[in-house]
């Protein structure tokens, strides 16, 4: 027991330390980061080859696995997707019409801790929205567990929050042979909102309580989330005590709140989802395109 004591403090004398030397600069850096989301391939009971799935996962691969960036400081942080050419056939068909009205033209996300601020860029339908509201805190539960990811000492926290009604889910496709009345009257039914558990590995070797998309709070950077079927992976740290990049803030669009746009969010894929049910009708079940 006294040994284990003594490690501990080692180890909080070791991180005080860094700290310190990090804290007396005026320091900022990027961190790089990789996410990756499942797809529940449910296709309404209908039975597909396996080639028919790894066609449809090929497809959806642009939307599902991407690359991000965050450039921060000690109070400001701006995370964006990395840009690239999308492969051939890829967030084709409906699955990247969806993507595209619910979330797959998100622009960067800017979080100033200071001012308890947060702004993002989107697009929806063609046109700009400024989403402007206030940070939310979650109500993080420390762990004693660690892990080493990479050079730096990772611990774990923990957090129950609602799961986001406005980003696209992806489910399987619907066609023939499923049970499409059923499926229409379980989409008609209001939802009661989802809570899940999200899983952080911060470092306090990076005192900095930023991390990727919305997450922040902890006395470290956030290297690792897990949330739901998406996991978010930090790859790579630059860390600079030069001024060699600005972190400019979103202005583009017209200032929504959170909440305001997740309902028109919605109410456009419901929309969505009613003319694509009518075309489908009309031509007698639809066919694959």
């Amino acid at each position: 027991m006294k040994t284990k004591i003594i490690t501990i403090l080692v180890v909080a004398a070791t991180f005080l330390f860094s700290t310190k030397s990090i804290a007396q600069k005026d320091f900022q850096g990027k961190a790089y980061y990789q996410s990756k989301t499942t797809m529940d391939m449910d296709f309404g009971g209908r039975q597909e080859s396996e080639e028919r799935k790894k066609e449809i996962a090929e497809r959806m691969k642009g939307f599902l696995e991407k690359s991000y960036t965050l450039a921060f400081n000690k109070s400001e942080s701006m995370y964006k997707e990395d840009e690239k050419l999308a492969a051939p056939g890829q967030d084709g068909g409906r699955g990247g019409r969806f993507a595209a009205i619910m979330g797959g033209a998100n622009g960067p996300q800017y979080k100033n801790i200071k001012d308890s601020l947060f702004l993002q860029e989107n697009e929806l339908l063609g046109k700009n929205f400024l989403v402007n509201d206030k940070l939310k805190a979650l109500d993080w539960k420390m762990s004693g567990e660690t892990k080493q990811i990479g050079q730096y000492t990772a611990f774990k926290a923990t957090a129950i929050k609602e799961a986001s009604t406005a980003a696209f889910a992806p489910r399987g496709p619907r066609g023939p042979g499923g049970n499409n009345d059923q499926a229409s009257k379980d989409d008609d039914k209001p939802e009661a909102p989802k809570m899940i558990e999200v899983t952080a590995w911060y470092t306090m070797q990076i005192p900095v309580n930023q991390g990727p998309g919305k997450f922040w709070g902890l006395p470290g950077l956030i290297l690792e989330i897990h949330e739901g079927n998406t996991s978010i992976l930090c790859t790579k740290i630059e860390i600079s005590s030069e001024n060699s990049e600005t972190i400019k803030t979103p202005s583009k669009g017209k200032k929504v709140s959170q909440d305001e746009y997740d309902k028109l969010a919605k109410e456009k894929m419901e929309e969505m989802r009613e003319r694509f049910r009518g075309g489908r009708n009309r031509g007698g079940g639809g066919g694959r395109n």
